[in-house]
């Protein structure tokens, strides 16, 4: 016989999971990979530090709030394969580039502080590093994956190779260019937005 299996229970534990990683965003971007100890991230989300721990070591915690922040939900795999991708595939071909842009604008505005974290980290912690290469191998199955539907659907009628837009893309939408145009250029989100769709529509979609 299965083992009973509440819902409450479940519901419990998942607001619990969302609240720890709520907290994991903020600390590690007010403080840093280093910085950043258990404690802190129990204290920031009200909870036990052997709740904290229950949910994985820190690099675990980092790259789950990072994916966390990201996406707006945890999840395994790459994007496209996800919701987001079930979501887009119900779009018609004029909205898949804006649906695209507002994603990707919002979630890179989640990240901002997070992201150089992320790479700092990676840099001095071999667990970290591993897994954010898993990470960065999915970015590049979701560029791929994006470029294969927006070709599917019409959209993008460049004659460049496909692994070449791919890498365009991921380079235009990247948490960096938030990072230099609206953190550093003081960009309003707005304009940031606009110059992401005008340089996708030029430079991915045109022959």
């Amino acid at each position: 016989m299965s083992p009973y299996v509440s819902p409450l229970r479940e519901a419990q534990a998942a607001q619990t999971r969302q609240r720890i990683l709520d907290a994991a965003v903020k600390v590690f971007g007010d403080s840093g990979y280093s910085g950043t100890s258990l404690s802190l991230i129990a204290a920031a989300a009200g909870v036990s530090l052997e709740t904290v721990k229950s949910h994985g070591p820190k690099a675990a915690l980092l790259l789950a709030s990072f994916d966390h922040a990201f996406s707006g939900a945890e999840g395994d795999g790459p994007l496209h394969a996800r919701e987001l991708g079930a979501q887009a595939a119900m779009l018609a071909p004029s909205e898949l580039v804006p649906f695209l842009v507002d994603f990707v604008s919002a979630a890179n505005a989640r990240v901002a502080r997070l992201w150089p974290r992320l790479v700092d980290a990676a840099s001095g912690d071999p667990e970290v590093r591993s897994r954010l290469a898993v990470l960065q191998a999915s970015r590049r199955d979701d560029m791929r994956a994006a470029i294969a539907m927006l070709r599917e659907r019409g959209v993008c009628r460049s004659e460049r190779a496909d692994d070449e837009l791919a890498a365009a893309l991921s380079f235009l939408i990247s948490p960096e260019s938030h990072t230099q145009l609206v953190e550093e250029a003081a960009w309003t989100p707005r304009a940031y937005r606009a110059w992401i769709l005008h340089a996708v529509e030029r430079l991915i979609l045109e022959r």
